[in-house]
């Protein structure tokens, strides 16, 4: 039985994708997770002692970025959390 063209078109274009985007895959993850840390320490700058002019703006975004905040400062080579009223570890 064949495969209708627009199905096999998708999967050989998945293939393609894949093909071109595997060697880089590590440097485009790298790149992801640098951004993201550069996003959380402007996010927690003000509470880590650094004057943030933006701080009214990123005040809304400190929720959702407790969630992560273990994994970055452990990343961050910090054993411990460095903000006094957020323990996470």
């Amino acid at each position: 039985m064949t495969d209708r063209p627009e199905t096999a078109w998708a999967r050989f274009s998945a293939g393609l994708r894949d093909f071109y985007a595997a060697p880089y895959r590590r440097a485009f993850a790298r790149a992801q997770r640098d951004e993201d840390d550069l996003f959380m320490m402007i996010v927690l700058a003000e509470s880590l002692g650094v004057p943030n002019p933006v701080s009214y703006y990123t005040v809304e975004l400190l929720p959702v970025m407790y969630d992560r905040f273990h994994e970055w400062h452990t990343r961050m080579g910090m054993e411990h959390s460095p903000l006094d009223y957020l323990s996470c570890c």
